[in-house]
């Protein structure tokens, strides 16, 4: 198609990425000139993430993985490949908008495209690194990694460190609409295939067949002593680049498939041994020299006191609806689910134990907020008296009958007057007792304490830290809470409560005010959300059986597809796309297994032989262009079909 005519070359998405990562701070590095498997392990990721010192880094690196050697036949498979590698240290709390904003600088139109943050959790056992995050989708293509650096040379990190990994070939060919690397235009007048299938060729024939296993064996044990070597010198710098060959090295003797699995283990834990004491050592020399770079303060953000007084009138007026809504960056489906559950079951429990009576509770999610909303909230605690059991009797009172030191202690504590004082026996002792009113307070001043503990309380599979000891599924970015017009104020990992929520990220709406918990519901459904589950349900079901019958079809959804599906948006939109009908030759579980596993979309069956047509539906999520999206996801789907002829 057209679809090239005017799009970026892949010279061009380079220097592109380039100034806009340098106009907001990064400095432009250059690639390691060891062969490394990922811009990770460039010593401008792998060290420079440890320690205190902030970094804010862009660079190119081609990637080698002689595993992925395909002699330039697979259309997305090399054995070098170009990322794109930026490292934001510390976290700025607006990298997805930063990433965005990056994509717009390629060009890319954000607003017309579904560009999708789906968990991805990101480890890699030879460097003791992982972290949470996601792979980017735009329209159903994974262009790039997004990690939250939690550990890296097996050290905890703090601060922790922004990855974001674009695969650039990917990214081109879709830019420019073209179905195989080799057809991607490098420069004017110049294409990717003519500078480097040749060098895919030979490389893939040098890693599969040729590589003299012997040598390459005695080349990884050379790097390792040298490495250890070094390190007993003090020397971190040389000794990683050291590590780094052995790991190349360990590739190599991999794609020849003399690796067996106790082998594997065994090599393993060798580099990550290695890749640990390299870590420590380029630590210590960093704070012998007083790091340069600066350190960065972390900010006591545990839970910073709260000055704000509540501007409640003394007026006790009518119980009224109560509203928190917690946002985050883009949830694992799973731990939307669950956390509505445990954020609903601990609220209730908090409500009861303080004595605030309430109506009904309803609990709401989105891959980017977790809500509660509690209809007739009371303004004030029920005033309760309870009885308060104080010392033995033999020790309240002297000889005399006069009250002791211990019994006058009890009154002034509970503040009571000693004539109320009543005598009880509990087992086989008497106690003096006396009954207490416990002040009623205002419910938000009671909920101002309770919320940060009821949050920082929800519990998830895996958590991870951003910008401080708090940990979360993903992090935090706002909180809403509202008890009728009135902010109950409190703060949790460094932000403070408002009555501001956000848009869907591609729309004009980036974030909006509720006016009062009452109308909460209705501002979010005018903001284009669907925050309720059951509804986002049924609108992907609806739409998808009209989209379905329109092709004389039905959709295939397994249940947990589904169930992921919904959470996967907050706006569903479905989009009917359609493919070849030589991919009909192909095992239908094959087809139905990329389809459902790799692209989350629905397989469509014909209504009279249930045969599978040439048909699919995704679920896009907000106001996108359809046409660009259809577009886009059958791109996806032609890509896939080289591969999955091999399987």
């Amino acid at each position: 198609g057209n679809k090239g005519a005017g799009a970026l070359t892949f010279q061009q998405a380079i220097q592109r990425l380039q100034e806009y990562w340098a106009s907001v701070g990064c400095a432009v590095m250059q690639c390691s000139n060891t062969e490394v498997g990922a811009g990770t392990m460039n010593p401008l990721t792998f060290l420079r993430v440890l320690g205190p010192e902030p970094w804010n880094v862009a660079y190119v690196e081609p990637s080698v993985r002689p595993d992925d050697s395909r002699y330039g036949d697979n259309p997305n498979r090399l054995q070098r490949h170009t990322q794109f590698q930026v490292i934001l240290k510390p976290d700025p709390g607006n990298s997805q908008d930063l990433f965005l904003h990056s994509l717009s600088a390629l060009g890319i139109n954000v607003r017309e495209h579904d560009i999708r943050f789906v968990e991805d959790n990101w480890e890699s056992p030879v460097l003791g690194a992982w972290g949470l995050g996601w792979e980017v989708w735009m329209d159903g293509m994974e262009i790039t990694q997004f990690t939250y650096f939690q550990q890296s040379g097996s050290l905890p990190l703090l601060p922790v460190s922004v990855e974001i990994t674009y695969g650039l070939e990917r990214i081109l060919m879709s830019l420019q609409g073209v179905d195989h690397f080799k057809k991607i235009q490098y420069t004017e007048g110049i294409t990717y295939g003519e500078l480097f299938l040749e060098n895919e060729k030979e490389m893939s024939a040098y890693y599969l067949e040729h590589a003299n296993v012997d040598h390459i064996q005695k080349h990884f044990d050379d790097f390792e002593e040298e490495a250890r070597s070094l390190l007993s010198l003090g020397l971190p710098i040389p000794a990683y680049d050291q590590v780094l060959k052995a790991s190349h090295a360990f590739n190599i003797l991999d794609s020849r498939g003399f690796v067996g699995v106790t082998e594997r283990a065994r090599y393993f834990g060798r580099m990550r041994s290695l890749a640990r004491q390299c870590s420590q050592l380029w630590l210590k020399t960093r704070e012998e020299i007083g790091y340069p770079l600066g350190t960065y303060q972390e900010a006591n953000l545990v839970y910073p006191h709260v000055s704000e007084k509540l501007s409640r009138k003394e007026v006790l007026g009518q119980a009224q609806t109560f509203v928190l809504e917690i946002g985050t960056e883009e949830l694992p489906p799973h731990d939307v689910v669950e956390a509505t559950e445990q954020l609903e079951k601990s609220l209730v429990q908090i409500l009861g134990k303080r004595r605030l009576s309430h109506g009904k509770v309803h609990t709401y999610g989105t891959p980017r907020r977790l809500a509660v909303v509690v209809e007739n909230l009371c303004l004030k605690q029920m005033e309760e008296e309870v009885e308060l059991r104080g010392p033995p009797v033999a020790k309240a009172f002297d000889q005399e009958g006069k009250p002791t030191k211990a019994a006058e202690g009890f009154c002034r504590k509970n503040n009571v007057p000693v004539d109320s004082l009543y005598k009880k026996i509990d087992g086989k002792t008497e106690y003096i007792y006396a009954r207490v009113k416990e002040s009623a307070r205002y419910a938000d001043e009671v909920l101002s304490e309770d919320l940060p503990t009821i949050i920082s309380g929800i519990s998830f599979p895996k958590s991870m830290r951003w910008n401080s000891n708090i940990v979360f599924s993903r992090p935090v970015r706002w909180i809403m809470a509202l008890h009728g017009d009135l902010v109950v104020p409190f703060s949790f990992a460094g932000i403070s409560s408002g009555s501001q929520s956000c848009g869907l990220r591609n729309s004009s709406l980036a974030n909006f005010k509720v006016e009062t918990a009452e109308s909460y519901l209705h501002t979010v459904e005018k903001a284009g959300i669907v925050i309720d589950v059951q509804e986002r349900r049924a609108k992907i079901l609806d739409d998808s059986s009209t989209l379905a019958r329109g092709v004389d079809g039905d959709f295939i959804a397994p249940d947990s597809l589904l169930q992921e599906v919904v959470n996967l948006v907050e706006a569903p939109v479905p989009i009917l796309g359609r493919y070849d009908d030589s991919f009909l030759e192909l095992p239908k579980d094959v087809l139905t297994t990329v389809m459902q596993k790799h692209q989350r979309y629905f397989p469509v069956t014909s209504k009279s032989t249930g045969d599978l047509l040439p048909y699919f539906i995704t679920v896009a999520n907000g106001s996108i262009s359809e046409e660009v999206v259809r577009k886009g996801n059958e791109a996806v789907l032609r890509l896939c079909k080289g591969p999955m002829k091999i399987f």
